[in-house]
């Protein structure tokens, strides 16, 4: 149980509500900030301010999937005001006072830089990433049936990246019976995706497989999807990029091309918002719980 611990959430999207009833079940204080147009109400939530919000008596603060934006705003779709954290308001936070966050962007690391409170990235964990996988891929299949004039079945398609969401991108496509390539640089991926009956190809050699390709779906945070290779792409052919933004994939020129070419990032929250919610906040309730019991050390 959370009994006692204040927990700010601030910002996001409707994820953040199975996070509330997660950590409303576990008796924890919380205080919502940017939800004031939201007309659930929660047991034990608050709707506060950044204003009204003291820091001193926040023991973690949960942000959005996305973190900060480069303007250094938490986004929430539940107020039509801007959010801001700075440095001030967080130093006057206790030093044990940690930060969760889904991804960790350059203005939020840079706070981070200046205030030296514990953060955790909840992204690069391997639990929630893999549990992610799945409404990840669910949602590109629905994103390519939108996009796409012929079946999924017996379409030529190359997967980029063979990680926690490339492996299940690739298993999920070839279960529809989609003809599957796997694309990586690294040696040991080139070989678990052979074993697992996917066709191998070095990264550096995309561009000579590009020119029969139904559909690319692109899952490194890397520029990889470059024009050399797009040239080679048939007009009629298909980007899905899911990497974080600004994704892998030259946009510019696949639109100079006439080549369609989709950012995706975040899509578990846009397609299974609930399911998304759950695993995000599932994790959320025993990192809680463990930083609970040292900050009161070690008490129960």
């Amino acid at each position: 149980m959370l009994t006692d611990m204040h927990v700010a959430i601030i910002g996001g999207d409707a994820r953040q509500l199975e996070i509330i009833r997660k950590l409303s079940q576990m008796d924890a204080k919380l205080s919502l900030v940017g939800f004031d147009q939201l007309d659930d109400g929660f047991a034990g939530a608050k709707k506060q301010s950044m204003s009204t919000l003291d820091p001193a008596s926040v023991d973690a603060i949960i942000l959005p999937v996305s973190g900060m934006n480069v303007k250094g705003e938490v986004e929430s779709i539940f107020s039509g005001e801007p959010i801001t954290i700075d440095a001030k308001w967080l130093n006057n936070t206790d030093k044990a006072t940690t930060i969760y966050s889904g991804i960790s962007t350059d203005s939020l690391k840079a706070l981070l830089h200046k205030s030296k409170r514990p953060f955790v990235e909840l992204f690069s964990r391997d639990d929630v990433a893999i549990y992610n996988s799945i409404p990840t891929a669910e949602g590109t299949v629905m994103m390519v049936i939108q996009h796409t004039d012929t079946t999924i079945h017996s379409s030529e398609m190359i997967v980029l990246g063979f990680g926690r969401v490339g492996m299940t991108v690739a298993k999920t496509f070839k279960h529809l019976g989609a003809k599957v390539k796997v694309a990586a640089e690294q040696t040991e991926l080139l070989a678990r995706a052979f074993e697992q009956g996917f066709t191998p190809i070095n990264l550096n050699d995309l561009e000579g497989h590009a020119q029969n390709t139904d559909i690319i779906i692109n899952t490194i945070p890397a520029q990889v999807l470059k024009a050399n290779v797009i040239s080679k792409m048939p007009t009629h052919s298909l980007i899905v990029d899911l990497a974080s933004k600004p994704g892998g994939t030259d946009f510019r020129y696949a639109e100079k091309r006439g080549i369609k070419a989709l950012l995706a990032p975040g899509l578990p929250g846009i397609v299974a918002p609930k399911t998304a919610g759950r695993i995000i906040a599932n994790v959320l309730s025993l990192l809680l719980a463990e930083q609970w019991e040292k900050m009161r050390g070690g008490t129960s």
